[in-house]
C-alpha cells in the first residue's frame, strides 16, 4: 500500500507542473472538444512511459543523452510554433463552441494530443527518467505496485483537469473572454519556446 501511495504522491507532484499538454487539455476541456478522448490518450500514453522507466531505467538512462534531447526539444519547438500561429490566425473569429465540436474531427484531435504529449521531452524527463530511477532499487512486485500508484495519479489528474475545463466552460463561451484565454496560451507557450531555447544554448555552450 505505501508503494502506491508513494507512487500517486510522486507522479501527482510531477504532472502539477504547467506545461503545453496541460494548458492544451483545458482548452479542449473548455471548447467541449472530445474530452475522453484526449484524456484518455494523455492517460494511457503516461502509463506506458511511467511503466517503460520503471521496467528499462538502466536502458533509457544510457541512450538518453544530449542528441535525443536536443532533437526533442528541437521538434517540441517546431511544433509549439506552429500551434502558436495557428491560435494567433484564429484569435479574432467567433467563438462557437457546438460549431467547433462538429468542425474538428476525432483524429485531429488524437493526433494533436499525441504531439502535445510524446514531443514534450519533459514528459520522457518525468515518467521515463525520474520515475524510473526513484523505483530502480525496488523488488518487482513493488515496482509494479508504484507504477499502478503512478498511473492512478495521471488518471486522476488528466480527468480532473479536462471535466473541470467542461464544467467551467459555461463562464467561457464569450467573444472577449476566449480571446483572454487565447491570449494567455500564446503568451505561455511563446515563453515556453524561449525557455527551451535558452536551456538548449546553455547545454550547447
Amino acid at each position: 500500500m505505501e508503494y502506491l501511495i508513494l507512487g500517486f504522491v510522486t507522479s501527482f507532484s510531477l504532472i502539477l507542473a504547467i506545461g503545453p499538454q496541460n494548458i492544451f487539455v483545458i482548452e479542449q476541456g473548455l471548447k467541449k472538444q472530445h474530452i475522453f478522448l484526449v484524456c484518455s490518450v494523455c492517460t494511457i500514453s503516461d502509463t506506458i512511459l511511467i511503466f517503460s522507466g520503471i521496467f528499462l531505467f538502466h536502458y533509457f538512462s544510457q541512450y538518453f543523452n544530449q542528441l535525443l534531447e536536443f532533437i526533442f526539444n528541437l521538434l517540441l519547438i517546431i511544433f509549439l510554433i506552429h500551434f502558436i500561429f495557428s491560435k494567433i490566425k484564429t484569435h479574432y473569429s467567433e467563438v462557437n463552441f457546438q460549431y467547433n465540436v462538429s468542425k474538428i474531427s476525432r483524429l485531429d484531435i488524437f493526433i494533436k494530443t499525441l504531439g502535445f504529449t510524446y514531443l514534450n521531452p519533459h514528459v520522457y524527463s518525468d515518467t521515463v527518467l525520474i520515475l524510473g530511477n526513484f523505483s530502480k532499487n525496488y523488488l518487482f512486485n513493488q515496482k509494479l505496485v508504484f507504477g499502478i500508484g503512478a498511473s492512478l495519479a495521471s488518471l486522476l489528474f488528466f480527468f480532473a483537469l479536462g471535466y473541470l475545463s467542461n464544467y467551467l466552460s459555461k463562464y467561457a463561451n464569450d467573444k472577449k473572454i476566449w480571446q483572454v484565454i487565447n491570449i494567455f496560451i500564446i503568451t505561455f507557450m511563446s515563453f515556453l519556446v524561449l525557455f527551451i531555447l535558452k536551456e538548449m544554448i546553455i547545454k550547447i555552450l
